[in-house]
């Protein structure tokens, strides 16, 4: 009977020292070992974000103990930000939020919270591949947190299973190593459960020489506590004196609230252990135990009385807020049925008012229509005007440029690599070497030149007319991708400026086609009808909805009709989504410009 007790006694004190009650980020890991801001993390915050602000705010309420709070504010801070918190910051809530219900002892709502963090950490690892992305802190945090809050929730198998895979997680970051010691010691603590001392003994010193290794003291003197304990349920009674006593000199000077816990453990176990050896000053060990001990459930007392009033005091402010609300719907709803009457009753006047004016006020609107649409119809027109003032206007310049680009700079340039040329040759000895990159020079501003007067307006528009432009652009634009088919006969020379304008606007209904169809071959045909210019272009791309033409801008067809409309053309565009798209255009033709001879002076 006396070893049976003795068993019991061991074990809750082994409870007590591997599953601290007061630890913030998972069991084992005392308050100021760790923080709920891992260091390497899966998940980036920024630092200096407003989300990080308000988290940092929440957390400093959870370490003050300010659980109620730190729950209804991190509560309430998920539900206003649902839509807007990414993974990252869903993560540091979720973990949060388990947290305050595991120390609040709300194990089934912690595990659910936890629950949800890891499957934000598994989203992450499949987002990655899975390639090395389970060995993090974040993962090891997680399963301590989840073993933690299953064994407190009497579900030993599944705290045992979440133990296991943080053990089984690479030790190749140190922190991750930290961890693995704390489920080392934890495992130790199970498996002394269960009276399986040679497994227990192994654990408890893996966790000694990890905590050992990163000077871990307060973690180190917890796993010690486990090691003794497994000597005491062996009646290994000396062994678990100096493992005591080694405990107790690892928390000489540490004046944490987890040392403290710790070393009452210590305290006790050693009393127990020495009392066996018939050593009997035993009995001051323990009587410091129990001051030790006492000194703890004041604090928790004390604690636990202000989380009573806090919560009465939330409970108070809702009731006050619940009557406010009240007070205010009722207002509202007394406001409501006096503006209703008045309203009523107004309406009610005015309906005599109306059915006088009705006859009267149907007239003018009607000529207000009729006005409005003659102002809308001039709107329009002043604006297609302008428009296409504007393009002939640019179209000019242009030209002008292109011309005076080719005719006389360019001439000018030629002029001057002819005097570079004859230069060279009244050098009888070595030509100088400046005159050389004179002469490269020149060439490239030739080169240029010549380009920029092609890019403002076709060159061979100019010189040899449309067919022959449109010509040079169809084989300018075909490529391995698009083959543009071109169709032009019987085609002369028009008005210069009527040139132009046809030109340019087949020009931007094929680059219509290469930058929206994605086409495979385009045909061009165009003819001259009846005193018109005809011509159709056809593709076989992916089409439109022709009820959105209104509002693909991008495609300049408003400019296009617009033009076309001021030339006193017929414009028709046909597309089918899948099938490709058709435009015809037919415009009066313009007539070269006949000059008249000049009489000869006699």
């Amino acid at each position: 009977m006396k070893k049976s007790v003795r068993v019991v006694i061991c074990t809750f004190y082994i409870i007590v020292s591997v599953f601290n009650l007061n630890a913030v980020n998972s069991y084992g890991c005392l308050p100021e070992e760790a923080s709920c801001i891992e260091a390497s993390s899966d998940f980036t915050v920024m630092p200096d974000s407003i989300f990080q602000k308000k988290y940092n705010h929440l957390l400093n309420l959870y370490q003050k103990e300010n659980l109620v709070d730190a729950l209804n504010q991190t509560l309430l801070l998920q539900d206003l930000e649902k839509g807007e918190l990414d993974d990252a910051q869903l993560f540091l809530i979720k973990t949060l939020v388990g947290d305050i219900y595991n120390k609040s002892n709300n194990h089934k709502r912690a595990l659910h919270s936890y629950k949800e963090a890891l499957f934000l950490l598994n989203k992450k690892k499949l987002d990655n591949a899975g390639v090395g992305v389970e060995n993090t802190v974040d993962f090891a945090t997680i399963y301590l947190k989840l073993a933690s809050s299953f064994y407190r929730d009497s579900n030993k198998d599944s705290a045992t299973y979440y133990l296991e895979k943080t053990e089984a997680l690479s030790d190749i970051n140190p922190e991750i190593r930290a961890l693995k010691a704390k489920a080392y010691s934890n495992l130790s603590g199970i498996f002394q459960l269960d009276s399986l001392f040679d497994k227990a003994l192994i654990y408890a010193k893996k966790a000694i020489i990890i905590h050992r290794e990163t000077n871990n003291k307060i973690s180190e003197a917890a796993a010690t506590t486990n090691l003794g304990s497994i000597y005491l349920s062996q009646e290994q009674f000396l062994l678990a004196k100096e493992t005591y006593f080694r405990g107790i000199e690892l928390l000489k000077n540490k004046k944490s609230r987890g040392a403290i816990r710790i070393k009452a453990d210590l305290y006790y176990n050693l009393a127990w252990a020495m009392r066996n050896l018939k050593e009997y000053e035993a009995y001051d060990f323990q009587e410091l135990s129990y001051d030790i001990e006492d000194n703890i459930r004041d604090k928790d007392y004390k604690r636990m009385i202000a989380t009573i009033a806090a919560e009465n005091d939330v409970n108070v402010i809702k009731k006050q807020e619940e009557n406010k609300r009240l007070r205010q719907k009722t207002t509202f709803w007394i406001f409501i049925i006096v503006c209703v009457i008045i309203i009523i009753s107004l309406l009610y006047w005015l309906s005599l008012y109306r059915l006088k004016q009705k006859n009267l006020g149907l007239k003018l609107s009607q000529t207000q229509l009729l006005q409005s649409q003659d102002i809308e119809k001039l709107k329009s027109e002043s604006q297609i005007r302008i428009l296409n003032a504007t393009i002939d206007g640019k179209e000019a310049e242009r030209k002008d440029i292109a011309e005076t680009l080719h005719d006389s700079v360019s001439a000018l340039l030629s002029s001057a690599n002819l005097h570079l040329i004859a230069t060279k040759s009244q050098f009888k000895g070595k030509i100088p070497i400046e005159i050389d990159k004179t002469q490269s020079i020149i060439a490239e501003a030739s080169i240029k030149i010549r380009d920029l007067s092609h890019t403002l307006v076709s060159s061979v528009l100019l010189k040899f007319g449309l067919k022959y432009a449109l010509k040079d652009m169809a084989s300018k634009y075909s490529n391995s991708v698009l083959e543009i088919d071109l169709d032009a006969h019987d085609l002369r020379r028009y008005d210069q400026n009527f040139e132009i304008k046809i030109y340019n606007i087949i020009q931007e209904l094929v680059n219509n086609v290469l930058k929206h169809s994605k086409a495979e071959n385009t045909f061009m045909k165009l003819y001259e009808k009846e005193g018109k210019i005809c011509f159709q272009i056809s593709d076989d791309g992916v089409g439109f909805d022709k009820t959105n033409l209104a509002h693909r801008d991008g495609l300049g067809l408003n400019h296009i009709q617009s033009r076309i409309q001021m030339m006193n053309g017929v414009f028709i565009m046909e597309s089918v989504i899948g099938e490709g798209t058709f435009v015809s255009v037919k415009l009066p033709i313009t007539e070269k410009t006949q000059v008249s001879p000049v009489a000869p002076i006699l």
